[in-house]
């Protein structure tokens, strides 16, 4: 019987026993280990809340992932039933029959599999393991194994813990709506419960309003955050968190009030900057930075690969700056939208395109206020950004003849694949104010675009209008 065969039958078994949800409860002391990932993919897809606290209970592999899984039940009764299932065991458990769950993992992740390989290491492993707390598994068995390997027994001065140490991996978004605030009322209650036993590793945390959710991170390890979003905080608040998180990959701050920043503040801002060695993506809209970009590119990361300037009042000597710094030499993603930066001068950005030109994948330049003179003289550093795969300049008030002119130069990137444009002016009865748009004449547009990339031979090209 060929594998693929037994996937099938296995999979056939498990929706066979879904069907009677008392049963398959009772049968899971008696089953298979190799039943149990069909059967928890089956169960999850379902929504069938009590038989996946069951088989939490009883899993008998050392991590559990939810992966790509998705349902239509509510995702939070999902994640309370799972976490309910959760049993933090005695120290020393030498049963080889019991639950061997230690690892919980209730990300999405599109490749993740439910359950990782078991390698023949010292002790067990998971490619998703916590590994920057002092409280994760990972370090609490590197300890361990340590002990073990030089004869060292239990008459130490450390005392050794009666529970196995646990792992929970969750993302957590503090937005205020009450099906969040009920989560992570149970989240809080669980770990209380458990206190020094599960660690709660906590990768993405999106934090809408900082003031209303403070006691919620202290029972967070905020070592662990990798990608942290902050909407509507002052900077006082941003630099005490951004103290605490250390090993951020990406950071992203929206609606910082300008008033809430001095000089002080912003010099400590940057200080905390400063420490984020592991910084690739940095976000930041609606944050005043005019003039003051240099100060920021100065500490952050010149491995810096993504950055999203939208909305920063950014002036065309930010743009020079940003075009003669480390950081350009590297940057896949770049947005700088709703900043008026070609209101004097277009040869910044220029140079700016010139230094990224070999990396550059995504660049966004909406509402820029770019005019045909500027993109006409833009064009030829445009059209040397060989890597580039999308491209994005909608609302700014461009003819027909600049954007025909534009699409002929850009057919020869043969890996730019998606690109929204402006609606032409002509489309308008009143550009300025954006009045009465032409379904018409955008459909003509749109039809000789079209036109155009069949004779260029680039059908695999979409353009699309920002009103499409």
């Amino acid at each position: 019987m060929d594998q693929k065969t037994t996937v099938a039958l296995l999979e056939l078994a498990a929706k066979s026993l879904l069907n009677n949800e008392p049963a398959a409860i009772h049968a899971l002391d008696e089953i298979p280990r190799d039943l149990f990932v069909p059967l928890f993919n089956a169960a999850f897809l379902g929504g069938h809340k009590t038989i996946l606290r069951a088989m939490v209970r009883v899993w008998p592999f050392r991590c559990l992932h939810i992966g790509s899984l998705n349902t239509r039940e509510s995702y939070y009764d999902i994640l309370e039933a799972m976490i309910d299932g959760l049993q933090i065991l005695p120290a020393q458990n030498s049963s080889s029959w019991g639950p061997k769950l230690r690892i919980l993992d209730l990300r999405r992740d599109l490749v993740c599999k439910t359950i990782c390989s078991e390698i023949g290491t010292a002790f067990p492993f998971c490619f998703k393991s916590c590994i920057y707390s002092q409280h994760s598994i990972l370090k609490i068995e590197e300890v361990q194994h340590r002990v073990m390997c030089l004869g060292i027994g239990n008459s130490g001065s450390e005392p050794q813990s009666a529970q196995e140490p646990m792992e929970l991996l969750v993302d957590i978004s503090l937005n205020s709506t009450l099906r969040t605030e009920q989560f992570l009322s149970f989240l809080c209650s669980k770990i209380q419960q458990n206190v020094g036993s599960l660690h709660v590793c906590c990768r993405d945390l999106q934090i809408d309003r900082m003031s209303g959710h403070k006691s919620i991170l202290q029972f967070l390890d905020l070592g662990c955050i990798e990608n942290l979003e902050m909407d509507q905080a002052n900077l006082s608040e941003v630099i005490t968190l951004l103290a605490q998180v250390i090993h951020l990959n990406s950071l992203t701050l929206c609606n910082i009030p300008f008033k809430t920043y001095n000089r002080r503040k912003f010099r400590s801002f940057l200080l905390c900057l400063g420490r984020l060695d592991h910084l690739q993506e940095l976000s930041l809209s609606f944050f005043c930075l005019t003039d003051q970009l240099h100060k920021l590119l100065r500490v952050v990361p010149p491995q810096l690969d993504s950055l999203y300037l939208p909305h920063c009042q950014l002036s065309h000597r930010d743009v020079t700056v940003l075009s003669q710094s480390s950081q350009a030499t590297h940057l896949r993603v770049l947005s700088l939208s709703n900043n008026h930066i070609f209101s004097e001068v277009y040869e910044p950005f220029q140079a700016l395109l010139e230094k990224v030109s070999s990396t550059l994948q995504h660049l966004v330049i909406n509402n820029c206020m770019i005019t045909d003179s500027t993109l006409s003289a833009v064009i030829p550093a445009l059209s040397h950004c060989t890597q580039l795969h999308v491209l994005s300049f909608a609302f700014n008030p461009i003819t027909m003849p600049v954007l025909k002119s534009l699409l002929q130069h850009l057919t020869s990137l043969m890996k730019l694949k998606h690109v929204i444009y402006p609606v032409p002016v002509h489309c308008y009865e009143e550009w300025i104010i954006h009045d009465r748009l032409d379904r018409q004449k955008l459909a003509e547009v749109q039809a000789q675009l079209e036109a155009m990339l069949h004779r260029a031979q680039r059908n695999d090209m979409k353009w699309v209008s920002c009103s499409e």
